[in-house]
């Protein structure tokens, strides 16, 4: 391959650099061969997820399955030659190593013969999702005690007779020598590894399932994965940031869904100050608004104690949050949300309130800690209670390691390979065109609203301690949750107050974005694609957010196809509404699939008896042609290496640099 143009001479120290690494013509060349043959193969698979809330069962299956792909995998081998229940066992063992593998050593009298069919199996299924990876990228995702023999089997011609005989020597070897189970399992994890390419989790990691925690441990530990922040993942990040409010609605939300293993198991953050000062100042109040929601088999443990306690405990917290919710109002008000300051209006004689020129009854105005004559302020106990647990979140190791990560792998939204992600919307006005926002800046909308609030989210963990630019990012991380028309809000209000307390469910209403009508649009979605640089017939807005109510015949398929809605439906108190346990997605080569899933029955369930979740896959979208690496992000990055390359070969040999070649 010749160079077609000379190199710039202002690009001449660069490639002097450049020349570093590839010091001759040979070693230039032999990368050039390299990157275009990774050009030419097909583009990896990409697995889309959203709105996890703490499911941590169904999202590890549905990670361990890939959605449907590695079972998809199985069947292609071997549906004709295998059956079913033998295939169910097979990708069972594939989702859970360790555990499938035990129970299958309690119920097999010949292990040998099973390992060997077993292990045949595998590795032609480790051959088949390997195939669209050089053989390096392989190699690497190899566990590295076992890289040489698993990369031997893989590409051993089991045709030829003195292959097999190889072949089935090292199978018996690794039998004899008792390392047939840790083989089986690594090569099971080696298959999950190559089954997917590339993660996006479209936020909501966050609250009302149990163990967010584990979801973050499996993450950090995922192979490639970017995060786009949810409105609850913000929640939490501005917790562990240090902000009081925030703090206070992390509690209020765990303690209104009895949701308190991730913050007492997960992060060793202990309660007990918070049930102290509750049973001391609430002791002999009304809190019949602020009974928890007890669900499941665990609602039947807990005694009529225990029940009056984590009443106390939520009024207590809420209305520290509203105080709180207060003050950063009044010292905002660019956030344009004076209306929403309500402890001010409650008529504690008339026990009602008046919103928006209506007067509704108040169903508690025992508020033992409110001065009516200042009602944001916090008692003395109130404060440094709220100062302690706020503390508590701060110095959660495992929390901030996990703040941390969301960071550095998150942001607001991500172009990626043709795709605009983002978990809520892009705000717009009820005319059609995009809101602008002058919070802490000039009117900024669109793009570069979204540009701006993802910097002042990170300026919020990372700046200084003290200083203005942290406590106001700390405060923009509120208005992310819950201010009028944010971006992964993208709701007129938040109205946790009339829930807690006015029986009348209008006012209850939180009326969304004009975005999640418009986006019904194509046209709309062509042009909010194009303001972030994606045009083209397979450019598509890929949202999460909004759960798709799927038995009253609502289609996640937005705008003529421009938008896909993939709200996972993992939280179980959505499912009686959508009807399904949401959606996924698969981008691979050749097309866009979403997956429709059930909800599922459990791990312990799933091991014994080999049961899936059960999904309904359908193809939406088919490429013209099988899509190669070329067509991709790192495509493109490879093509500007080809290039730089190319620049250096032209520099070799025109001897504007000096070859070395030295051994």
């Amino acid at each position: 391959m010749q160079p077609t143009k000379p190199y710039r001479s202002e690009d001449l120290h660069y490639l002097k650099m450049l020349a570093r690494q590839y010091p001759n013509v040979q070693a230039a060349s032999t990368e050039i061969v390299n990157l275009q043959a990774i050009r030419n193969l097909p583009k990896g698979t990409e697995h889309f997820i959203s709105d996890v809330h703490g499911e941590y069962e169904a999202f590890l299956h549905i990670l361990n399955s890939a959605s449907g792909v590695v079972r998809e995998k199985v069947d292609d081998l071997f549906s004709t030659t295998v059956s079913k229940a033998e295939r169910d066992q097979l990708t069972t063992l594939i989702y859970y190593p360790r555990e499938k593998l035990e129970a299958i050593e309690a119920e097999t009298q010949d292990m040998r013969e099973w390992y060997r069919i077993t292990f045949h199996r595998l590795i032609e299924v480790c051959r088949l999702v390997s195939s669209k990876y050089t053989r390096s990228k392989v190699r690497k995702a190899m566990p590295p005690e076992y890289a040489y023999i698993i990369d031997e089997m893989l590409h051993t011609h089991y045709e030829d007779s003195d292959k097999r005989d190889y072949y089935e020597n090292i199978i018996s070897t690794i039998i004899d020598i008792d390392r047939a189970s840790s083989f089986l399992i690594q090569l099971c994890e080696l298959i999950k590894r190559l089954a997917v390419d590339h993660l996006h989790l479209v936020g909501d990691i966050f609250d009302r399932g149990p163990r967010a925690d584990i979801i973050l441990d499996s993450l950090m530990d995922y192979h490639s994965v970017d995060i786009q922040w949810g409105n609850h993942d913000i929640l939490w990040m501005g917790a562990a940031s240090g902000s009081r409010t925030l703090v206070a609605t992390v509690l209020a939300n765990s303690l209104r869904y009895n949701n308190l293993e991730v913050i007492e198991t997960g992060y060793g953050i202990s309660l007990r100050p918070l049930s102290v000062f509750a049973n001391e100042v609430y002791r002999d109040c009304d809190v019949h608004c602020f009974e928890v929601k007890l669900t499941g088999e665990d609602a039947s443990h807990y005694t009529e104690k225990d029940k009056l306690l984590a009443a106390r405990m939520h009024k207590a917290i809420t209305i520290i949050l509203f105080k709180l919710e207060g003050q950063k109002l009044l010292r905002n008000p660019s956030f344009g949300m004076a209306d929403r300051l309500l402890l001010d209006k409650i008529d504690y004689e008339g026990k009602c309130i008046t919103l928006q020129g209506v007067t509704y009854p108040l169903e508690d105005t025992d508020f033992p800690t409110v001065d009516r004559a200042d009602p944001y302020a916090l008692t003395g106990e109130e404060a440094a209670l709220i100062d302690q647990l706020t503390a508590s979140f701060r110095h959660s190791e495992k929390l901030q390691r996990h703040i941390r990560f969301l960071y550095s792998k998150g942001s607001l939204y991500k172009v990626f390979n043709g795709n605009l992600l983002l978990h809520g919307c892009i705000p717009m006005t009820e005319q059609g065109a995009q809101m602008e926002f002058s919070i802490g800046c000039e009117a900024l909308s669109g793009k570069a609203f979204l540009d701006y609030a993802d910097l002042t989210a990170r300026r919020a963990y990372y700046s200084k301690q003290g200083t203005a630019e942290r406590e106001f990012g700390m405060d923009f991380l509120w208005f992310l949750w819950a201010g009028r028309n944010s971006p992964i809000f993208g709701r007129e209000r938040m109205t946790t107050f009339e829930r807690r307390l006015i029986l009348d469910e209008s006012t209850w209403t939180e009326p969304k974005n004009p975005y999640y009508r418009f986006y019904n649009d194509p046209s709309v979605c062509d042009a909010l694609l194009k303001e972030f640089g994606l045009e083209g017939e397979h450019c598509h807005i890929i949202n999460g957010h909004i759960p798709v109510k799927s038995k009253k015949g609502e289609s996640p398929i937005k705008g003529g196809g421009k938008l896909l809605v993939i709200d996972g439906g993992f939280c179980k108190a959505y499912q009686k509404t959508t009807g399904i346990a949401g959606y996924t997605l698969i981008y691979n080569s050749a097309c866009f699939r979403l997956v429709s899933h059930e909800p599922f029955s459990g791990r312990a369930n799933a091991i014994r008896e080999n049961q899936d979740i059960a999904s309904s896959s359908a193809v939406f979208e088919r490429l013209e042609s099988r899509m190669k690496i070329a067509g991709t992000d790192i495509g493109r990055q490879l093509q500007e290496q080809i290039d730089d390359l190319m620049a250096l070969l032209w520099a070799y040999r025109s001897g504007a640099i000096v070859e070395d070649h030295k051994e």
